[in-house]
């Protein structure tokens, strides 16, 4: 890896490499909000690599510190509010997030690209994300949801369902997976007998669940959030006896969903980004020395997001978004050297050889199109009271 030129601290800083003592990185989560139950094991992800690269001694541009903001994952005026935090007060030379479609495209708009700042979300999956105006500064590890509707409708039509209804929540993500399902189920010869959205942060979805109970269907999708009204639905569900099995999108996935209502939920199914690759078993292992559970949705892709940002700027040798976010397609993909999570050292130690890698990582990278991830899946269901594993797609 080049030096770093001998340069006034002010110099070194216009040509875009941080001063060797501190490379901030911006983590842009819901900590509060609909995924709150989700979002620890996902910064955790994050931070995991920030830990690996920092230990590694191996990164030349300074010692990496984080600062984290709250998206809420739905106020997209104070997700904006605190990236614009991250990026004027703390000074974040790229951001991990958002993690929900609506504000991520939000700051996107309104703060990383006013301000040049480059970010990778482990979690927004709208369809509308991939032909968003973006100046080569946004970049997904989450796949879109154009592909889980498919994913989605494979499932139903191999267990033989024929028609459901659909409640999604009423924003950018729930509205844009309802539509992609919508079309892959109907394409397979599937019949949505209803989709209709609802809102979160309600006490009572009685007058929902009657109206989806009243269209029919052999089960109900629920596109909407484990910690919000995607789990009240499901449980107004339950009391009134509407329906009785559920598919559960990426979004409500969590232990969370099965504390709160338990039995019952025994028979519903879903599936969440994941692979069986080497990478996800040792992201995994890593996770549970450090003393979290690096199976919960989206920290694999938040440990991937975090790891990509920091090699691309070892790649640029440079901090400044407009060199490292050139970087990050060729890291990501084939030809070179595999890196797997724990070696991240590795892979800084090649980069400065001038060898090329291609970043496998804990979801086993692959960026298509406008920078996104290609899109593997982990089909589970709910068996006496646990979330348990029956293939990968």
């Amino acid at each position: 890896m080049k030096k770093l030129l001998l340069a006034s601290t002010a110099t070194a800083l216009m040509a875009g490499a941080a001063s060797a003592e501190d490379v901030k990185l911006g983590i842009l989560l819901g900590f509060t909000g609909p995924l709150e139950s989700t979002v620890p094991d996902m910064a955790k992800g994050a931070e995991l690599a920030v830990k690996e690269v920092n230990d590694s001694g191996k990164f030349s541009l300074g010692t990496i510190t984080t600062s984290s903001g709250d998206s809420t994952c739905v106020d997209a005026a104070a997700a904006t509010a605190a990236a614009e935090r991250l990026v004027t007060a703390d000074g974040v030379m790229g951001i991990v997030g958002g993690d929900c479609s609506g504000v991520t495209g939000a700051v996107l708009q309104n703060v990383a690209r006013p301000n040049g700042i480059g970010m990778i979300s482990p979690s927004a999956t709208s369809p509308a994300l991939s032909t968003a105006e973006d100046d080569g500064l946004f970049f997904r590890t989450a796949p879109s949801d154009a592909r889980q509707g498919e994913i989605m409708a494979d499932i139903l039509s191999e267990k033989g369902i024929k028609s459901v209804a659909v409640t999604y929540t009423n924003n950018d993500y729930g509205k844009g997976l309802a539509d992609s399902f919508g079309a892959a189920f109907a394409a397979k010869g599937g019949s949505v007998t209803i989709s209709a959205p609802h809102e979160d942060g309600k006490a009572d979805y009685s007058a929902e669940v009657a109206s989806l109970a009243a269209a029919g269907g052999e089960m109900l999708i629920v596109a909407g959030y484990v910690d919000q009204g995607g789990k009240g639905v499901i449980q107004a569900s339950l009391d009134s006896g509407a329906f009785s099995t559920f598919y559960l999108v990426d979004g409500m996935y969590g232990e969370s969903l099965i504390e709160a209502i338990g039995e019952p939920l025994n028979g519903s199914f879903g599936a969440v980004p994941g692979t069986d690759s080497p990478g996800a078993a040792a992201y995994e292992a890593m996770a549970s020395a450090a003393g979290f559970d690096g199976s919960n949705a989206f920290s694999k892709e938040s440990y991937d997001a975090a790891a990509l940002i920091l090699l691309s700027m070892a790649a640029a040798n440079s901090t400044n978004s407009k060199d490292w976010t050139t970087k990050v397609m060729d890291l990501a993909n084939a030809p070179g050297e595999p890196i797997q999570p724990g070696e991240l050292g590795k892979a800084l130690d090649l980069i400065a050889a001038g060898t090329d890698i291609d970043y496998v990582g804990a979801t086993a990278v692959e960026l298509i199109g406008p920078g996104e991830s290609a899109g593997a899946y982990r089909e589970y269901e709910i068996k006496d009271g646990k979330i348990e594993t029956v293939g990968f797609r």
